[in-house]
């Protein structure tokens, strides 16, 4: 399944609520997001509208990697059920 090209940071942060995140904080447009889902874990979502491919593939990378699962499968239950 490939990477969506219109998803917004809010939104990602929506989604990552399957996966125990939450807000932690917010610094003018970043959100920093944490979870204690196989251990403690941050991360920092930019609130821009759209989310460039690049800095979405990175962060799905460093989730999938913390959740010990493949970064497809993190995709297709992040995206595939719209």
């Amino acid at each position: 399944m490939k990477i969506p090209r219109d998803i917004s940071g809010e939104e990602l942060c929506r989604l990552l609520k399957k996966y125990d995140y939450q807000i932690t904080r917010q610094t003018g447009s970043h959100i920093r997001l944490t979870t204690i889902l196989k251990g403690e874990h941050h991360i920092t979502i930019p609130r821009h509208k759209p989310l460039k491919v690049g800095t979405l593939n990175s962060i799905l990378n460093d989730i999938a990697s913390h959740l010990e699962i493949d970064k497809s499968e993190l995709i297709k239950e992040l995206f595939g059920k719209k």
